[in-house]
């Protein structure tokens, strides 16, 4: 994956309803809100290394789920395919356009495309 904070995110996007309360505050304050690991023991109430154990256990929590279920592996290999298959219905539009103006190709195209980005949601 590309760095550190988004496989975290995306870990937390699909896993974070595993995680207890407490982890997923923490995490959600470290990664998304940007707080430092001593905000969050401030505010929290306990020290620095007990907020920076929650988070790290959160981290390995999810990323061994990653590796029983491969769910984000899978997705980003699926988002690789689903804009290979928008970028073939444009062009498919696009000669159309220019040698055959069949709306029937047009219509086809158009559903590609809009069961592509139904698929993306």
């Amino acid at each position: 994956m590309k760095n550190q904070t988004y496989r975290m995110t995306m870990l937390y996007d699909f896993y974070g309803e595993l995680l207890t309360d407490r982890q997923r505050e923490f995490f959600d304050l470290y990664y998304n809100d940007d707080l430092s690991l001593s905000e969050i023991a401030e505010n929290a109430g306990i020290s620095r290394q007990g907020v920076r154990d929650v988070i790290v256990r959160a981290e390995a929590q999810m990323q061994e789920i990653e590796d029983k279920t491969g769910l984000i592996q899978r997705f980003e290999q699926m988002r690789g395919h689903l804009d290979a298959i928008a970028a073939a219905a444009e062009e498919i539009k696009t000669i159309n356009y220019r040698q055959y103006e069949d709306a029937r190709l047009t219509e086809l195209a158009q559903a590609i495309e809009a069961d592509t980005a139904a698929l993306r949601d």
